[in-house]
Parts: structure tokens; C-alpha cells; sequence
């Protein structure tokens, strides 16, 4: 079916900018077919489906918005306290000098920009696999145009159990920067894995990352999106799941004039599980939208999304997430709850919960909810002596945990939760 003139001009004055980059025949075959994608389904409108809540002009646009830089050089460093090995991106490109060795026991890790010139190669088996497989039913655009035209991230191949976490940070020097970052990671069977990724990355950012999810393996995945207040960012994650695996990802969100975060997961074998989760804060013309979409098509699964938006001062939430049980995804257990707690009358939440249900033994459930804070819980801690403004960063504090909760590593739960609070304490009245 032909696109509408509006969304044919738009797309094609975004891709006019676009030269695809060079590479193998498998790299190049995987680009065109993916800029193909894109001019079939053309740049998401406001009239689209999975788009009536966010307006997508500022991350298809030709040109990138400016956005200035945020100096937090007064803060600790985010995951500073962790053992880690870094790997650093600076408006979109590698930064050898102020990452670590790419070396690591168990773990393989190259750069895209590097191996798509190789013939051979396993990335040539997913590079832009499950992108494509996220397409349907609902197709992503913003995704297929980083497949087409990302030049640079990492791939990563786990073939034992990871020592300790990788963390992919992304630095924003430049106010008028437009990144593209493209991750690959294969899960063998039995390893593990910790992924962390922080920072602002660019004044406008496209992320996809795709993970394969061997048999008996485990991703766990945390991330931190800066508080360059101006910053635009639309992120992907597209995960497959194979029998007795689990994926774990959790994204805090603090500021950010715009921001999408895109999750895609299959569930293709047995006993498989997937939690994904995530903790916003907003303030003034701040806009942030999760949209998930989970597939059941294995028996005995189990799914959990859990998002938590605290929003004041006309700030705007938005979450979107859907349940998919095939035929024959028996004994599958769905949990999806999005929650708003709206610090005053100006801010809003929109929320759109879907559950789909071809099986006939599933336990699957949604919910949500938006509202202010409890007033007879303030009042239980102002009677006892608590300032109204700590009583409130309290109570928040406590709406926020359930979110938090699905961290699965103590510490790093902490570092969040601290993060959360010097968030609450900035904006005290």
C-alpha cells in the first residue's frame, strides 16, 4: 500500500541525508534491506498507532535539535563503584583512549565499525535479525533506519560466564551531535552476562541493541539515560529467548526533553523468563515513553514488565505495553503494571495496556493507574515529625521500589535508588 504524501515527503527528506556505509556483502545486504524496510513503512506520525501519544518530528527530522551540554562534574560517576570494563562513546564514536582493553575471560567484543568489512563473520547471522523479526505486527522505523546506516558499536559474543559487568557509556560533547549506535550480543548456552549503559550519548540518539538468548543463559541489563535535560533519544531492544534463559533489563530515566524507549522480546523456548521494568522522573517539558511488546510463544514463560513514572510541573509519561500469547503457549504467566504519580495538576500520564490470548491455560494480567500522593500516608509522617518536603521524596521514594526491586544485583539496586533521591532532593520547593 502506497504511503500518504505527508509521511512519503518526510521520509524521503530524512533519508536524503542517508548514505549507507560500506562493508561486507553481508553488511551491505542486511543495510538495503533494512533502508527498504523504512521506505515501505515510511517515518512514524503522530497518526500512527504506537505513536498517538508522542510526537516523533524532533527524532526524524533531518537535522538534529541543538541541545546544550549539562555539566554533572559535581557527581559521583555513575557505576563508579563497580568493577567494570568500559567502553566508551563520545557523541556516537569510539573512544579508545578513555575505554578499557577490550579483553575479557569468557567474553568476545569487537567493534561494528571494524568486523562488517569481514566476509566471515557471526554477527552475519543476527546483524539486524531480530530488528527485523520486531517488525511485526507493529513495524519500528526509527530501528530499521539504524540498521541501515549505524557505523559504529559493539559486538559482543559471551562463551563463558562474564567476570564481571560491561558497561557501555555514552558521553555528549558536541550540542548539535545525531548518533547512531548498533550492539550485537549472542548468549551461548549456560553463560551470563551484565550489561550497564549510562550517560546522554548525543543531542540526538538512536540505539538499537539486539540479544540472543541461548538455552539455560541469563542478560541482565541496566541503564541510566542522562540528565542532559535538552537531549533527544529513541532506544530499541530486541531480545530472543531460548529454552530455561532469562532476560532482566531495567532503564531509569531522569530528564530529557524527549525520550522513546522501544523493548521487543520473544520468548521461543520453554521455561523461559523475561522481566523488563523501568523507573522515570520528569520534570516541566519533560516527555518519556516506554512502549513493550512481549510474545509468548513457548510453554511455561513467564513475563513481567513493572514501570513507575514520577512526573510535576506539566511533565508528560507514557507506556505502552502489550502481552502476546500464541497458540500452544500453554501455562503462561503475564504480569504487566504501569504506574503514574502525578506531583501536581499540570502533568499527565497516557497509558494504552493490551493483553492477546490464543491459549486457553495462561494466567496473564494488567493495570494501571495514575494519581497523586496519599494524603493520609503524609499525614501519618508529618504527625511524626517529618518535613512535608522529605515525607513526599519518602512516600515517591516508596511508589518507585517496586520498579527498582527488579534489579536482581543489591548494589546496583542501591546506586539507583540513590540516584532517585538526589533527583528528589534537587527539586525540593
Amino acid at each position: 500500500m502506497a504511503l500518504a504524501q505527508a509521511k512519503q515527503t518526510l521520509t524521503e527528506d530524512r533519508l536524503a541525508a542517508v548514505t549507507l556505509p560500506g562493508g561486507a556483502v553481508w553488511s551491505r545486504a542486511a543495510r538495503e534491506a533494512a533502508l527498504g524496510r523504512v521506505h515501505a513503512m515510511g517515518l512514524p506520525e503522530r497518526r500512527d498507532e504506537y505513536w498517538k501519544f508522542t510526537r516523533p518530528d524532533s527524532l526524524v527530522q533531518a537535522v538534529a535539535s541543538p541541545a546544550a551540554l549539562f555539566d554533572n562534574s559535581d557527581e559521583p560517576e555513575m557505576f563508579g563503584g563497580v568493577e567494570r570494563l568500559k567502553i566508551v562513546f563520545v557523541d556516537g564514536v569510539f573512544d579508545a583512549t578513555a575505554s578499557d582493553d577490550l579483553a575479557l575471560e569468557g567474553i568476545r567484543i569487537e567493534r561494528l565499525a571494524e568486523v562488517d568489512r569481514s566476509d566471515i563473520h557471526w554477527a552475519r547471522d543476527l546483524y539486524g535479525v531480530l530488528e527485523t523479526r520486531g517488525q511485526t505486527p507493529v513495524p519500528r522505523p526509527l530501528a530499521a533506519l539504524n540498521t541501515a546506516t549505524a557505523t559504529d558499536g559493539v559486538l559482543i559474543h559471551v562463551t563463558g560466564r562474564a567476570s564481571k559487568p560491561i558497561n557501555l557509556i555514552y558521553n555528549h560533547k558536541s550540542e548539535t551531535s545525531d548518533a547512531m549506535l548498533h550492539h550485537v550480543i549472542r548468549l551461548d548456552a549456560g553463560t551470563d552476562i551484565t550489561i550497564l549503559e549510562n550517560g546522554p550519548a548525543a543531542a540526538r540518539f538512536n540505539k538499537v541493541i539486539e540479544v540472543d538468548i541461548a538455552d539455560d543463559a541469563a542478560f541482565h541489563h541496566v541503564c541510566t539515560q542522562g540528565r542532559d535535560h535538552e537531549r533527544r533519544a529513541a532506544t530499541h531492544l530486541f531480545a530472543r529467548l531460548g529454552a530455561r534463559s532469562a532476560f532482566k533489563s531495567f532503564t531509569m530515566t531522569a530528564n530529557g526533553v524527549m525520550t522513546r524507549n522501544e523493548c521487543v522480546i520473544e520468548l521461543t523456548g520453554d521455561d523461559a523468563i523475561a522481566h523488563v521494568a523501568g523507573a522515570a522522573m520528569g520534570d516541566g517539558d519533560f516527555h518519556q515513553d516506554d512502549t513493550v511488546f512481549i510474545t509468548h510463544d513457548a510453554e511455561r514463560c513467564e513475563s513481567r514488565q513493572v514501570f513507575k513514572k514520577v512526573l510535576r510541573n506539566g511533565a508528560t509519561g507514557v507506556f505502552q505495553g502489550k502481552i502476546l500469547v500464541k497458540p500452544g503457549a500453554q501455562k503462561t504467566d503475564g504480569y504487566q503494571i504501569s504506574q503514574a504519580l502525578l506531583l501536581d495538576g499540570d502533568s499527565q500520564f497516557l497509558a494504552k495496556p493490551e493483553l492477546e490470548i490464543y491459549a486457553d491455560d495462561v494466567a496473564c494480567s494488567h493495570g494501571s493507574t495514575s494519581g497523586a500522593i496519599d494524603e493520609d500516608a503524609l499525614y501519618y509522617l508529618r504527625a511524626r515529625g517529618i518535613p512535608k518536603a522529605i515525607a513526599t521524596d519518602l512516600l515517591t521514594l516508596s511508589f518507585l521500589a517496586e520498579a527498582v526491586e527488579e534489579i536482581e544485583n543489591e548494589g546496583l539496586r542501591d546506586e539507583i535508588t540513590d540516584r532517585l533521591r538526589g533527583w528528589l532532593e534537587r527539586r525540593r520547593d
